[in-house]
């Protein structure tokens, strides 16, 4: 166990390393195409450089290191999780699965351990699409199912991806190229910390994950008049954020009544030329709707949609209601976690199996080929938030649990 700890606190300094540089002086923040996130993908190309792996950024940011088997004609597995992080977030969410994959691949090159596959280890350049409200860009890429269409959507800026593209020096007619062929890809396998407070109330350090919820993303728009706060009646007011606060109560009120099997979310409000004397004309806000059962989602989606017209109309509110994103449930695939199982008996640690809330890189990749994912304890269940943290003795049981399911993996295929 002490090599584990030794490796876990190598995986720690440089989670640290990572986490200093941010777009804030205070908090994390490494949003897609900043001089931040471009410093920060270039430490970890070092990184894989240092370690000896074959090392490139693709012409979407991804940072990519490939450890090569004798066989030329041999698959790729890929070890994989993303360095952006949203506004002011924790150290770990996306770094730990980056920089636990190097030290696995470091460990295979030490042992000089015979390949008879490829691994290819991706920093994905933007999951959480804070900057251009598109997630899953880097991986979508790998995937080969990156939408052209991504290309003009701009942040609040006007700036478009397009463009911050380009400013990277990457080549936009190449993004295809990157992918990584379908009949060339074995699997995927992702370690995340669980953000959520299962593991942690359980006093168990790792986890299988069998499944991800499916989730939709909504722009919505509410458009009335803008008015003197002082002069216009209450009674003939088109008022926009009123309209919003009751949408965003009956939301919450649905996720509540249907809370074992639906989440949902309004996170941002945005109040166009908002001012203290001023009646709110214009409001653009997001809703997250997420479940494991993709029937039910799209149920719960048309509710809201409803939901949301009914009051409007009442209201006398323009809606705009723009879906920007949407994935179905991810089922982890059986033969994979089957092996990651066995790792963690071997490790003489509690299995546990859950299904993830949140969305992970592993989504775009399992349209393409078979995943897996292991979740770490995390303080609390707390994640995208500066409080975020994992215990060493945590990380050291997933380095030992990883390291154990690689060997099977490599077994099975010699």
């Amino acid at each position: 166990m002490s090599n584990y700890l030794q490796r876990a606190q190598k995986v720690f300094d440089r989670i640290n390393q990572l986490a200093a540089i941010s777009e804030q002086a205070t908090g994390i923040t490494r949003t897609f195409g900043t001089p931040e996130f471009l410093q920060g993908s270039a430490l970890v190309s070092g990184w894989m450089h240092d370690a000896g792996l074959q090392t490139r950024m693709d012409n979407i940011g991804n940072v990519r290191g490939r450890l090569l088997s004798k066989n030329p004609g041999a698959k790729t597995f890929v070890i994989a999780s993303h360095i952006d992080t949203v506004i002011n977030a924790g150290r770990f969410d996306g770094p730990l699965g980056v920089i636990l994959g190097l030290d696995l691949l470091e460990q295979l090159i030490i042992n000089k351990t015979e390949l008879p596959f490829h691994i290819e280890l991706i920093a994905f350049s933007d999951e959480e699409g804070v900057r251009f409200h598109t997630t899953y860009l880097g991986s979508k890429v790998v995937a080969g199912t990156f939408d052209n269409s991504f290309l003009d959507r701009t942040d609040k800026t006007g700036t478009t991806l397009k463009q911050v593209v380009q400013s990277l020096g990457s080549n936009i007619d190449l993004l295809t190229a990157d992918a990584i062929p379908v009949n060339e890809l074995l699997g995927y396998f992702e370690v995340h910390i669980e953000q959520g407070p299962v593991l942690w109330q359980s006093k168990i350090p790792v986890a299988v994950v069998t499944a991800i919820a499916g989730q939709k993303r909504i722009e919505i728009t509410l458009t009335g008049m803008t008015g003197h706060a002082g002069t216009v009646p209450m009674a003939i007011r088109n008022d926009a954020l009123t309209c919003a606060a009751e949408f965003v109560l009956a939301a919450e009120k649905l996720g509540k009544e249907n809370k074992d099997r639906l989440v949902v979310t309004v996170g941002k409000l945005d109040i166009d030329g908002s001012a203290s004397n001023v009646i709110p004309g214009k409001v653009l806000c997001s809703l997250d709707v997420r479940s494991p059962d993709e029937r039910y989602l799209d149920i719960a989606y048309q509710q809201l949609k409803d939901s949301c017209t009914k009051i409007c109309s009442e209201r006398k509110i323009q809606l705009n209601w723009n879906l920007v994103q949407q994935t179905k449930p991810v089922v982890c695939d059986s033969g994979l976690n089957v092996l990651l199982k066995q790792a963690i008996n071997k490790s003489n640690i509690e299995l546990i199996e859950l299904v993830s809330g949140a969305g992970h890189d592993a989504v775009p990749i399992s349209a393409v080929a078979p995943v897996s994912m292991l979740f770490v304890r995390c303080f609390e269940g707390i994640s995208h938030n500066p409080l975020e943290n994992a215990e060493l003795a945590d990380v050291a049981a997933a380095i030992e649990v990883s390291d154990r399911f690689l060997e099977e993996l490599i077994k099975k295929h010699l």
